[in-house]
């Protein structure tokens, strides 16, 4: 048996950290034990724990203190153990993955590219985040782009979805396009994939003044303001706001100084989120949250098997070449270390250009 280390979190409490020890099941027959080789941490990580009861997040990797829950990552793994003949000891996944050294699948509908995790525990959670991707299969697998899959293939995959769900939307008739958050990766996979379309309307970026020069140095905005000109320089014109920031005091504001030329707000992130929670001014009924799996799922209805990652795929490509020019990704390894990186990211003290990814083994 394996000895497997996962890192917890109290549920109510994110900064309270905590770890659990287990072994692997004797028997593996119809199940794999996958070592994870290192995954990602971002704000996007932090988000899944704020909001694990409201969607669901806490339900994918269960723990014996249901006080306590297990943040999902994004990452590499290599099974270390087959209980499967399709599947063979050694093979490179990319997948959802506990924050732990280790973890136990049971494979179903595999074919050559992929497999879903059967796991009776999430058979009615969001398929995508069920999905496992067979690298080791695929002859396009570059292993030198594994830091920036697992770091920014969920961010950009959402913001695929995000410019998808606008244009779909005819950009809810907005003259502008107000990201919030612009420094966060995900704003800034959303700028690229309405970079990429010429028919779209002004995009303006929102930042902090800390993060503005930046912000301007993509060039990926028409605009970019800060925070504190919410009142003197946003144009009051239709607009549609992606809201990134998750940041009640920021949102309220801009809902009040646009009023009825806030045609739509789109909630995707809490890169702020110790702000959350709505004042006086916010538009709720024009307000909901953006959840990109069940867009996923909509688009997999309606354009066929396979297209939704054809099309997501060549983005996600064409923008992780553009990001390699200013997002610098660090490393943690170890436990100590795991933590020191888990407690930046969750403090919002990581840079806007920095990233982290994080091994349990030494």
């Amino acid at each position: 048996m394996t000895e497997i280390t996962t890192m917890q979190v109290r549920k109510v409490n994110l900064d309270e950290l905590g770890v659990s020890t287990t072994h692997s099941p004797e028997d593996l027959s119809g199940k794999i034990l996958v070592r994870i080789e290192r995954f990602g941490m971002t704000a996007n990580n932090i988000t899944y724990g704020v909001v694990g009861d409201r969607i669901g997040y806490w339900k994918f990797f269960p723990t014996e203190d249901d006080a306590f829950g297990v943040i999902p990552v994004w990452g590499i793994g290599v099974v270390e153990a087959s209980g499967l003949p399709d599947i063979t000891v050694g093979e490179r996944l990319y997948g959802y993955w506990p924050m732990g050294s280790h973890a136990v699948l049971e494979p179903g509908r595999i074919d050559q590219t992929r497999f879903f995790d059967a796991s009776e525990h999430r058979k009615d959670l969001a398929a995508v985040y069920n999905r496992y991707l067979r690298l080791s299969n695929d002859p396009q697998d570059d292993p030198a782009t594994d830091d920036m899959r697992m770091v920014l293939w969920p961010l950009y995959a959402t913001s695929f979805c995000l410019y998808d769900f606008a244009l779909a939307g005819d950009w809810y008739g907005a003259e502008q396009v107000l990201i919030v958050s612009a420094s966060s990766k995900t704003g800034i996979g959303t700028g690229y994939a309405f970079q990429a379309d010429p028919d779209t309307p002004k995009i303006v970026g929102m930042t902090s003044a800390g993060n503005k020069a930046k912000v301007d140095a993509l060039a990926l905005y028409d605009q970019v303001l800060t925070y504190d000109q919410i009142e003197a320089e946003l144009e009051n014109v239709p607009t549609l706001i992606i809201d990134m920031s998750g940041s009640g005091p920021v949102i309220s504001r801009l809902h009040q100084h646009l009023g009825d030329n806030m045609r739509f707000t789109s909630h995707v992130g809490l890169t702020h989120y110790s702000e959350a929670g709505m004042g006086d001014g916010y538009i709720r009924e024009r307000s909901e949250m953006f959840f990109a799996p069940g867009h996923i799922a909509k688009r997999n209805a309606d354009w066929g098997p396979g297209e939704f990652e054809r099309r997501s795929g060549d983005f996600w490509s064409q923008a992780m070449r553009k990001s390699a020019d200013w997002l610098t990704i660090n490393h943690a390894q170890g436990l100590a270390q795991a933590e020191s990186a888990y407690r930046e990211v969750l403090g919002g003290k990581t840079p806007a250009d920095q990233a982290w990814t994080i091994s349990l083994t030494e």
